[in-house]
This record gives structure tokens, sequence and C-alpha cells, in this order.
């Protein structure tokens, strides 16, 4: 697949290393309130998502570089809401711009939709995050939805949301909580 990358399921033992990236506050430009302050919020997602990987065949990976063994990130489609598939990655700083982000969602997005085809992949971002919109329409999603970000400390935030097909209000709704 992507011969400089290598993508494992997550192990609780990921999390030291992945909360490095999920603190650091410039791998948080768009969000800064989504930084991790705590080890235990990390040790959490990872958590949450080895059960995806239990509970639905399919769930984030860590990506490393595969000469190095270093943890770049992670990326990967999780079920939400029993609604859709949604597409989420957080590379390193470092990691940015090399284009990883677009060749494992991609990878992901085909798992996906292999997977549980019946749901719709789904990624939403805030609207001044460009790159991430750009990866999402690279890896075939449209634009569905643009509305306010509801819950965003900033009230001016708006939320999009890509997915691969039309959603019905009712998915939709679940992208918006």
């Amino acid at each position: 697949m992507m011969d400089e990358l290598r993508l494992e399921r997550p192990t609780p033992g990921d999390a030291a290393a992945l909360h490095t990236i999920y603190s650091d506050p410039r791998v948080w430009t768009h969000l800064p309130s989504g930084r991790h302050a705590e080890l235990r919020q990390t040790e959490e997602m990872v958590c949450a998502w080895i059960e995806g990987w239990e509970c639905d065949g399919l769930s984030a990976w860590m990506v490393r570089d595969a000469g190095t063994g270093e943890l770049l990130g992670h990326i990967g489609c999780s079920v939400k809401h029993g609604a859709f598939w949604n597409l989420g990655y957080r590379l390193a700083h470092e990691a940015h711009g090399r284009g990883i982000a677009t060749r494992a969602s991609r990878h992901a997005v085909d798992q996906a939709q292999r997977v549980r085809p019946e749901l719709p992949v789904v990624a939403y971002l805030l609207e001044h995050n460009l790159a991430s919109a750009r990866v999402a329409q690279k890896v075939g999603l449209s634009l569905q939805h643009r509305g306010p970000d509801a819950g965003n400390p900033d009230p001016s935030a708006v939320r999009l949301v890509y997915a691969d097909r039309p959603l019905t209000e009712t998915q939709l709704q679940a992208t918006l909580v």
C-alpha cells in the first residue's frame, strides 16, 4: 500500500507516544480546545479505538514510519452513533505536508466502505481548516453541510460535513453532535 508507512492496530502501549502528538499545540491550531492536557485523555481514546476494532472490525490505525518505526500519528474510520463512519486523523507536526493524511485516509475510506458499505463515510471539520478539507475532497468526499459548530468554545466556528454520499437527516444530525 504505502511502502514508507506502516498502519498498525493500536495497543495500550501506544498512548504515551501518541500523547506527545496530541499535547502539541502545533497540531491543534484549528481547534485549540481539543488539545490533550492529560495522558489519561489519550489513553481513553486509544482504548476506544481498540474497542472499535473489536466491535466494528475497523477503527483508527497507528501510522508509523516504515523505516524507523517512529509514530507519526493516527488515521482511520470509526463508527459513530451507529450512523456513519467518521474519518479522523491527527499527525505529528513534522509529518504535515507530506501527503500522509491523503494516502492513509484513502485506504481508511476504502476499508470502511468494504467493512460496512451501508454506512456513509463522513469527515467533519472546521471551515478554516483548509488542509483537512483538501484531504476530504481528495479521498472522494463531497461537502454535504455547512453550519455552526455546536459546542465549540468559539461561537463563530463553522462546521463542514463531507461524505461519500448524500446523508439522511438522521445521519446528518448525528454528525452535528
